[in-house]
């Protein structure tokens, strides 16, 4: 768990956050820790993107902890209803499902040395 005073902001605390759990943790969200186990990165990637969109400038410290809880919240659940290979939150698992008419580079293998 990550050592901070109760008086530093939410936000501070969870850029001191070292895993997954200590989000759940901060924010006080309810976990399946097999399903935190199997997606954690993915979980954590989503709150990002949610994360970018807020604008939290003039918020007072209850609202910001109450949108960063709902924002998690919301992440867990996009991978509780699917899977990691489903939301394809990574550059990696998208390019799995790139465009199939796209010809993929080809070297032979004479080519190499």
């Amino acid at each position: 768990m990550i050592n901070s005073s109760p008086a530093a902001g939410i936000l501070d605390r969870l850029s001191k956050a070292s895993s997954a759990e200590d989000f759940f943790s901060l924010l006080d969200v309810d976990y399946d820790p097999k399903i935190v186990n199997v997606a954690r990165l993915h979980i954590l990637k989503r709150m990002g993107q949610y994360f970018a969109k807020e604008q939290f400038a003039g918020a007072a410290e209850p609202e910001i902890r109450a949108r960063c809880k709902a924002m998690l919240e919301q992440a867990y659940a996009d991978f509780v209803a699917s899977s990691p290979i489903d939301q394809r939150v990574f550059k990696v698992l998208k390019a799995a499902v790139a465009d199939p008419k796209k010809a993929a580079a080809f070297v032979p293998l004479s080519e190499l040395k």
